[in-house]
Order: C-alpha cells, then structure tokens, then sequence
C-alpha cells in the first residue's frame, strides 16, 4: 500500500529518520515511531506546504479527523492501553503531522509527556513486525 504520495508532497526528513512507514489511509501516510517504549503512531496528510490543521481545505480538515479517531481506536484495541494521547504540536517539526500514542501506568515517563525523553530506542526488527502485524489486523 505504500508510498503514494500527492503532488508536490514531500515528507520532513526528520519525520522519515524518526519514524518508518507502516499503511496508507487516504488523506495520510500513517507512520510508526521507530521507538519502542510507546506504541506511537504518527498521521501525515499527504498535502503539500501545510503547516496546520486550519491551512487543510475542510474536507481534508474532517478526514483527518476521522483517520486520526481510526487510528487511536485501533491503537487502543491493539495495546489494551489505558490512555491514548492525540497530539498535532509542530514546534520542532513544522510540516502538519498527528501523534497518536498509546499511553498506560507504568509506562516510561507515565504519566509525564513522551517528548524530550532522552534519546529513541529503535524497535527489534522482529518486534516491530510483531506490533505492526497486531496493528494492521485491528483495521
């Protein structure tokens, strides 16, 4: 199903070094964070120069809304997890872009925010594969 990509759209670098490609929705690119202590998704609406959700035509505006519910409603059956985290910051990375991360006591931080705690921790190979296989069968 991947990469199908708009005209003109290109993926932030830093988006493509921190996360890996995992399934395709219509309007976004759904991406994994290439790090194992959460379980985090990351939407990106394939539309080229848009920095914020009000620069999407409407549109595009409620189907991001409903890609993002999908995928946190996935995220949550697929983990058990007790909080789902939904997130649109763009501080560091401007290009528009949605956080779905699956959050539960005891988890690295819980119940401080996952950003700016030290340095990634890259999934296992086998490991990713076993969360994107559980994943993907929640769709």
């Amino acid at each position: 199903m991947l990469p199908r990509k708009g005209a003109g759209f290109e993926l932030d670098v830093r988006l493509d070094g921190d996360t890996r490609p995992f399934l395709w929705l219509g309007l976004c690119e759904m991406r994994i964070m290439d790090d194992r202590r959460w379980p985090w998704l990351v939407l990106v609406p394939q539309r080229p120069g848009i920095e914020e959700v009000h620069d999407l035509t409407p549109l595009d505006q409620a189907m991001l809304t409903f890609e993002t519910n999908l995928a946190a409603e996935a995220l949550k059956r697929a983990t058990g997890c007790l909080k789902i985290n939904t997130g649109a910051l763009g501080n560091v990375v401007r290009q528009l872009h949605v956080h779905v991360v699956a959050r539960s006591e005891g988890d690295f931080n819980w119940p401080g925010p996952v950003w700016g705690q030290g340095p990634r921790e890259p999934w296992k190979a086998t490991d990713f594969h076993r969360f994107a296989d559980r994943l993907r069968a929640e769709f």
